[in-house]
């Protein structure tokens, strides 16, 4: 604590595909500080004034200062997926700030510092914070139950751009119908998009030295929202779904485009989307 008092802790919750984990103070006749507010991330703007504070390098209490650069990043997390809706701030963070709340000029946490974009390991004026609306999704889940429910389609995918859309029609002599979009190359038995009649690749060619199944479904929305990445479709589904939630996909089998309802399911540990 700020007085340099402390309390014994444990953790009852982490997500790594968020970077966030949940401490319970413990003991008796502990005497708490006051919460710090937790603001709206949605109603943060590019240029604005925010103050950053860890603990940079094991230098406790550090604060620094910034403005937030831009809006609605994605970074990967620690698992290797993606985290959208990040605010990018100048505000000084190094090894050591990750954890530490990114505040507004009224003192509300609009994030929670998470990364660092540098060639030399330290601070280079690209910061990455989780938003505060990821946090206040994820860490009620954390409290309640040790974990978050991740949603999940149960498709592996390969991005489609004019490029990679010739080569694959080049290879296999079928016109794919479109150039933009996902295209499922596996469905996980018995998930969601196996149970919806999402169809994965039924031919494997090989291609650059890398074995592709093709022929499967060319994922080219959700809910209407385009898709074109695996970033995109897994930020989709983390920023705008839940478990349980029917999802409308939209995609392109033999050329024509359909609408296939999926009911998605809770992601296994180190899945796909």
């Amino acid at each position: 604590f700020q007085d340099g008092s402390s309390a014994p802790a444990e953790v009852v919750g982490t997500d790594p595909s968020t970077d966030l984990a949940v401490l319970a103070v413990t003991g008796e006749d502990v005497d708490l500080p006051p919460a710090i507010p937790v603001g709206s991330s949605d109603d943060v703007v590019v240029g604005e004034l925010v103050v950053a504070i860890g603990s940079p390098f094991e230098l406790e209490q550090t604060v620094t200062f910034g403005i937030i650069s831009a809006l609605e990043r994605v970074i990967q997390a620690p698992d290797q997926r993606f985290i959208g809706g990040a605010l990018q701030t100048d505000a000084a963070l190094n090894p050591g700030n990750s954890g530490g709340p990114l505040l507004d000029m009224d003192g509300n946490v609009i994030g929670v510092n998470s990364q660092i974009a540098s060639a030399s390991g330290s601070s280079a004026g690209i910061g990455f914070a989780v938003s505060a609306a990821t946090v206040m999704r994820v860490v009620p889940a954390l409290i309640e139950d040790g974990a978050y429910p991740h949603p999940y389609l149960g498709v592996t995918v390969l991005p489609l751009n004019e490029r990679n859309a010739a080569v694959l029609e080049e290879a296999t002599g079928d016109d794919l119908g479109v150039t933009s979009g996902v295209l499922v190359t596996t469905v996980a038995p018995g998930g969601p998009a196996d149970e919806a009649g999402i169809l994965g690749g039924d031919e494997v060619i090989l291609l650059g030295g890398m074995r592709i199944p093709v022929g499967g479904d060319i994922i080219t929305a959700i809910d209407g929202e385009p898709i074109r990445s695996l970033s995109e479709l897994n930020v989709y589904l983390e920023s705008e779904t839940e478990v349980g939630d029917v999802v409308e996909v939209t995609v392109v089998r033999d050329g024509e485009e359909q609408t296939i309802e999926a009911t998605l399911g809770e992601r296994p540990t180190m899945a796909g989307g």
